[in-house]
Parts: structure tokens; C-alpha cells; sequence
């Protein structure tokens, strides 16, 4: 069934809540952290996938959807093929922004910085972690390249599981980044377009700074 009504008519009232400074933890990692956790209790469609942006040498910014697989005092962790389009746009410029849409509880959640390899160790041992097809993916595609067709990356998986079977090595390819936050934002839908903005701003004394934004 088409949807008739005009794109510009599209619109919603959001009711489900409010945010206020005296309510939000002193940092923003807490903060995160609960608002994930209530995400996931909700049972939110993936709450674990984020948006991540960076941009090429040519000042273009680009987006795509990854996975979250590790948080903590040190950064937002996610993985992938260091030589796909991302890839090489963070090797070019080493920062990003990150973002957490969760539709369901009118919340969206921004996160700002620079951004840094994982560890081998790490990367190892997620990749260890991983399906034996997905690890066997990580060799046969040359994420973000043109080809034949999908035969031509089933051709390469069937060769590499061939070549590894069951305990194939993490590729040097590919492996994890960590986005060391200096700016958080939390967002909560509210009526009238009147939303809150709560921002987190890390100062140059290393301490964070909260705001209030206008909506």
C-alpha cells in the first residue's frame, strides 16, 4: 500500500519523557550506560547499532550503521575491515562522530572524537568470538571495493574455508577502533518540538562540562 501523505505532513508528538540536568549522571559514560541498558530492557530492535560518520581527504562526509561491541572508561569500541571506505577515511583523519537512534523511547544519543586501533590482543580475541561464516567473511570481502557479483564473494568464501577450515587466523586486515569520547549529547523527544539537550563537553582539565541546549 502507497503512502499518500505528503512527506512535509509527516510528524509526531513525542510524550514518552523528559530529561533534566539534575537528573543525568555527573558523567556522560553513566549516563550512556543507562540509557543503553534501559534500551535494551525495552527490548529496543538492535539498541547495540549506532550510526558512525567520518570524512575522506576531499572534506565529504560519509555515514554507515556498525555495531557497538565494547564501552567503557577508555571509549566506544566497533570492528571492521581497516581497509574498507571508513577505513580509510579514519586513517586520513582520525575522528568521528558516533549516533544511537532508539525510535521506540524518542531518544538519540551523539558522541564526538578522535579515534584509535584497538589493541591486537582485543581484536584477537573478538574475532576468536565470532561465527566461523562471519570470520570466514572477514577474508572473502574486500569490504567497500567493486565486484563481479555475489558469486564472486561465495566463490572467495568457499576458497578460504577451504584453506582454513575451522580455526581460520584474524585477517591483518581487520580489526577493531575505539572512539575516545570528548563530546556527549542525550536527546529526549518532548511536545511541541521543545526537546532536551543535555550535552557533556570534555574541558581542557579533563573534567566534563554539562549543559543544556536549545532544542
Amino acid at each position: 500500500m502507497t503512502n499518500k501523505t505528503p512527506l512535509s505532513d509527516l510528524r509526531k508528538s513525542y510524550e514518552l519523557g523528559s530529561l533534566e540536568e539534575h537528573e543525568v549522571a555527573s558523567e556522560p559514560l553513566k549516563q550512556f550506560q543507562s540509557w543503553l541498558n534501559e534500551a535494551f530492557e525495552h527490548n529496543i530492535p538492535e539498541p547495540n547499532a549506532m550510526t558512525l560518520a567520518t570524512v575522506g581527504s576531499n572534506g565529504r562526509p560519509s555515514s554507515r550503521i556498525v555495531l557497538i561491541k565494547g564501552c567503557d572508561a577508555r571509549g566506544i569500541v566497533w570492528f571492521t575491515n581497516y581497509q574498507s571506505r571508513k577505513g580509510r577515511e579514519l586513517e586520513g583523519t582520525p575522528f568521528a562522530s558516533l549516533q544511537f537512534h532508539w525510535v521506540e523511547m524518542e531518544r538519540v544519543v551523539r558522541i564526538e572524537g578522535r579515534v584509535e586501533f584497538v589493541d591486537a590482543v582485543e581484536s584477537d580475541e573478538y574475532y576468536a568470538s565470532r561465527p566461523l561464516a562471519s570470520r570466514i567473511g572477514a577474508w572473502a570481502s574486500p569490504q567497500s571495493t567493486v565486484i563481479n557479483g555475489r558469486t564472486s564473494i561465495i566463490a572467495k568464501a568457499a576458497e578460504y574455508g577451504m584453506k582454513f577450515g575451522l580455526n581460520p587466523p584474524r585477517p591483518p586486515h581487520w580489526g577493531g577502533y575505539r572512539l575516545v569520547p570528548d563530546y556527549w549529547e542525550f536527546w529526549q523527544g518532548r511536545p511541541s518540538r521543545l526537546h532536551d539537550r543535555i550535552c557533556y563537553r570534555l574541558s581542557e582539565q579533563n573534567e566534563w562540562i554539562k549543559d543544556r541546549l536549545a532544542p
